[in-house]
């Protein structure tokens, strides 16, 4: 997909265009992101310079993490960058920044960060700046350029199609269900959540973008 993004011809046009009206031009980072132990699932973004963390923060939030308003933090060489900064610090975050810094400010091509969402059950994000480019200044600080198709998730039981999945089940191995399975499965519905294209699939409260 990075190669595929790289050569695409709207991609080039973009840039084309942006370097003919020199106010419009902008500095944009390609960013690649999956889940940090479920890379099956993966997504790649363009992000302005000026988009802030707290950009990135909600996009991913709105795609792949929301579910109880829970903290986030970004790890980035070293330094962390909380949602929110805590009065007195929480956990190992004695130094923690807020998410107002911008992207084009704290990442560069080649640089690896990370992302953790939900200091309870976390689900956890591997970041790297692909490269950067010169294109036009779109209306969106952060734009989606591709994802993953859903992996293939069959049923623990019977081998269809899961559609669901048990919260409780799932770190055994024998949460996933089909339809009808998850009728009978001994935990119960309000155990039952839907088996959606995010690494946080299964996990708190959460159901989908």
């Amino acid at each position: 997909m990075k190669n595929h993004l790289d050569s695409c011809e709207q991609m080039k046009a973009s840039s084309e265009t942006a370097e003919k009206l020199k106010s419009k031009k902008a500095r944009l980072l390609h960013l690649v992101v999956e889940g940090r132990y479920s890379p099956e699932y993966w997504i790649h973004i363009e992000a302005r310079e000026d988009a802030t963390l707290k950009d990135l923060d909600d996009f991913l939030r709105q795609i792949w993490l929301e579910c109880c308003g829970h903290l986030s933090v970004f790890t980035i060489e070293g330094e962390k960058y909380l949602c929110e900064v805590i009065e007195p610090p929480i956990f190992d975050f004695e130094h923690e920044k807020g998410m107002d810094a911008k992207i084009g400010d704290v990442l560069k091509p080649g640089m690896s960060f990370a992302h953790e969402y939900d200091f309870g059950t976390t689900t956890e994000l591997k970041l790297r700046v692909a490269s950067e480019r010169k294109g036009e200044r779109g209306s969106k600080r952060v734009l989606l350029m591709a994802r993953n198709t859903p992996p293939p998730i069959t049923c623990s039981v019977c081998g269809k199609t899961a559609t669901q999945v048990c919260t409780q089940c799932i770190y055994d191995g024998t949460g996933w269900l089909c339809d009808e399975c998850a009728s009978n499965h001994k935990c119960g519905e309000e155990m039952l959540l839907p088996v959606v294209n995010s690494p946080r699939v299964g996990m708190c409260g959460y159901t989908g973008e």
